[in-house]
């Protein structure tokens, strides 16, 4: 028996239907699975703070404007699952590109302010295919509560917008980053990264935290290292970057995303 075959998965509407609570608020954790510390910590959080709790595990192609990269993507359902059911979480949202995708991506929700800057400069259509899903997993779920991590701040600052401005009833809970030992952001992406790699990754991780350091030193002293830089930003009270770690050794190119609080750059 497979673990996932010990926790309930929803596939397609009915199910979740059946699954469902009838009573008591519900927490809600969408997530594209490779699950790690830093969602755990937001299932927990929602299993504390409500009644019941549901997670999502849903690689969504939308929100990839790299072949390569959604290929790449570590897809890992039985540990997922295992993982879930090791916490209490009692059943799980998993469903197909079919279903969640039936109109054939014909429908979709666009934000035209803060979504064409930095992720949305640099990743054509990903906030489209983000805010899409994100609209559909809410409305399927039902939930009294959505959380959301900090480390994607641009995501949950656009998730916010949109469920603000369309009137959504589920509530967004930014919930803080969740970080290595050496301050690197806990991401799905690491898992890819090889030991070179994720040396230079803390070095990132250090650079970035200086936030009383020009955006624009911290930039020139990544490339120096190898990195390729797609931005380091200050904005809405952060510092923003992203990352491409150089394919050293042998290693894949890997792009990687993460903020900082800068108080006092809030344009």
């Amino acid at each position: 028996m497979t673990a996932a075959a010990t926790l309930p998965v929803a596939r397609d509407l009915a199910s979740w239907r059946r699954l469902r609570p009838r009573s008591g608020t519900l927490g809600f954790v969408p997530t594209m699975g490779a699950l790690h510390e830093g969602h755990l910590s937001l299932v927990r959080r929602a299993l504390a703070e409500n009644d019941h709790c549901a997670v999502s595990i849903f690689v969504n192609p939308t929100q990839f404007d790299d072949a390569g990269d959604l290929a790449a993507y570590p897809k890992t359902f039985d540990d997922d699952c295992a993982l879930l059911a090791s916490l209490g979480a009692p059943f799980v949202l998993a469903p197909t590109a079919d279903v969640m995708y039936a109109d054939g991506y014909a429908v979709r929700v666009s934000e035209h302010q803060d979504a064409n800057v930095l992720e949305g400069e640099h990743r054509p259509g990903h906030f489209d295919g983000m805010l899409t899903v994100v609209l559909k997993l809410l409305n399927i779920a039902g939930a009294h509560h959505a959380y959301f991590g900090e480390k994607d701040f641009q995501q949950l600052r656009l998730v916010r917008t949109m469920t603000s401005a369309l009137f959504h009833p589920t509530k967004i809970v930014g919930c803080p980053t969740i970080r290595e030992h050496d301050g690197l952001a806990m991401s799905s992406r690491n898992r890819r990264l090889n030991p070179a790699q994720r040396d230079l990754a803390g070095h990132w991780a250090a650079l970035l935290a200086d936030v009383g350091r020009p955006a624009g030193d911290v930039s020139a002293t990544l490339a120096q290292l190898g990195f390729t830089v797609d931005y380091v930003a200050d904005r809405w009270d952060r510092r923003l970057a992203a990352v491409h770690v150089p394919a050293v050794e042998g290693g894949p190119d890997v792009r990687l995303i993460d903020n900082v609080p800068r108080p006092g750059t809030a344009s």
